[in-house]
């Protein structure tokens, strides 16, 4: 497969978690060891050979819009949002802007860093055209910084995974990064709904896989857990990568 060379930046939500934060500032321009977490996403994004990113917008999007203006890389497209429209129907909104081939996407609350190859690369190689529509990475829960939940699906050896059961502790947590065909959107419904909501319908056609990530990640949707990633980026010197 011939590298994606674009990528949908989710950043659109409200960042309700975060308030008082994001009362007068949109969750992707919070800052985290200093930067803005949208900058951190599309530095990583370049790092990885991203030459476009489509940045989705709704709540204070004119203050992200004036904040990249200056950007040079990767070149940022806009798909504005009137009324929220959630992860699913964010992306087939800006299906037109993303092309015919797979294509990257990334929540723009997360950071993270590699593992021995670029994570963004692994997921290219993994790519598997015949079989897969969505290929998400994967965080192990336990060593996934910013995050108590009890995870989200089970991967087996092939990369094959499913929903944790009721009760069911699950140790992988869906990372925010992804690869993504638009054929995914074939057949989904318009306006407001989520990815899960197709991620369901590609698990039972066995399309959905993971892979698992090999880096470390973090994850900023509450005040206590922005402080506690900024105490794990300073002890590894994040922002020196």
């Amino acid at each position: 497969m011939t590298f994606p060379d674009t990528a949908m930046v989710l950043a659109a939500g409200f960042g309700k978690r975060l308030r008082p934060l994001t009362e007068e500032t949109p969750k992707p321009l919070v800052k985290v060891a200093g930067r803005p977490l949208i900058d951190w996403v599309l530095d990583r994004l370049a790092e990885g050979g991203v030459k476009r990113a489509v940045v989705n917008t709704h709540w204070l999007g004119e203050r992200i819009v004036e904040h990249l203006a200056d950007r040079k890389a990767p070149e940022i497209l806009y798909s504005h949002e009137e009324e929220i429209l959630e992860t699913g129907g964010g992306i087939k909104k800006a299906l037109p802007l993303l092309g015919k081939g797979p294509f990257f996407s990334v929540n723009a609350k997360i950071l993270w860093l590699d593992g021995k190859t670029n994570a963004l690369h692994r997921l290219a190689e993994a790519w598997d055209d015949a079989r897969m529509d969505a290929l998400l990475l994967l965080q192990p829960t336990a060593t996934a910084v910013g995050y108590d939940g009890v995870g989200d699906f089970v991967l087996d050896p092939l990369g094959t995974i499913r929903r944790r059961k009721e009760r069911e502790v699950a140790p992988f947590l869906f990372s925010g990064i992804q690869l993504l065909h638009p054929r995914l959107f074939e057949g989904s419904p318009d306006g407001f709904f989520s990815l899960n909501l197709l991620y369901d319908r590609a698990i039972e056609a066995g399309r959905l896989h993971g892979l698992r990530h090999d880096g470390e990640w973090y994850h900023v949707s509450t005040p206590r857990q922005l402080t506690e990633v900024e105490e794990r980026l300073a002890e590894v010197g994040f922002w020196r990568r």
